[in-house]
């Protein structure tokens, strides 16, 4: 009797997640056994049904799809994550790698390719972009310790990695602290160096998951 592989599909986009649902059951053993919109809902149900699979979007209207794949492992470790985005997060493979993610997919992806992906994961391998894969070189590289990252921002770098985190434009950023568009880029500059990272995606995640950041949460 062949193994049945339960998954779970997280997109706060009713049709993308019904599309992805569709290919998905096409895929021989692969049972849909619930969907979700957020990540609150996401890490509920992978407590209920512990999947085999878990199809992410990476933007939920409430949190990262990495945080949500953390508190997944948690819970659940034998569950495969697929990260399924339609922003670019190549900049971020190493640390998806590093929470447990089992692969990384465009929502531009071919049925065929979302397919074999997932078949190549439940063989205990997985499947990267070959232009990924040329450039790749993966890093093990020490961070430091990030209280003392965070402790090196000044009180108007605190601000705009807050407002960066809401969401807010270089010209909403500039408008809300008075300064030209030009002093908020400087101050990226800034911050990317003091933190380790190249991109604003990058500053975000190191950011939302800083003790920093959860203690300004707690205050408001």
């Amino acid at each position: 009797m062949k193994r049945t592989y339960q998954t779970i599909i997280v997109d706060d986009h009713p049709v993308v997640a019904s599309a992805t649902k569709h290919i998905l059951q096409q895929i021989e053993g692969v049972t849909i056994a619930a969907t979700a919109s957020n990540g609150a809902d996401a890490i509920r149900l992978v407590e209920e049904y512990q999947p085999d699979l878990l199809f992410l979007d990476y933007h939920l209207p409430d949190q990262y799809g990495s945080q949500v794949a953390e508190k997944v492992k948690r819970l659940s470790p034998h569950t495969h994550i697929v990260i399924f985005t339609g922003i670019d997060v190549a900049d971020m493979y190493n640390h998806l790698i590093e929470l447990g993610v089992s692969g990384i997919l465009s929502k531009e992806s071919g049925e065929t390719t979302i397919q074999n992906l997932v078949r190549c994961i439940l063989d205990g391998h997985t499947m990267i972009p070959l232009p990924l894969y040329r450039q790749m070189k993966l890093s093990h590289r020490k961070s430091a310790a990030g209280d003392n990252e965070f402790a090196d921002l000044s009180p108007d770098e605190l601000q705009i990695m807050t407002l960066l985190v809401k969401g807010a434009t270089h010209e909403q950023i500039a408008e809300h602290i008075h300064v030209s568009k030009r002093s908020v880029d400087n101050y990226l500059k800034k911050i990317y160096d003091k933190l380790d990272v190249a991109s604003r995606i990058q500053a975000i995640e190191k950011f939302v998951r800083s003790p920093v950041y959860m203690e300004m949460q707690e205050e408001n």
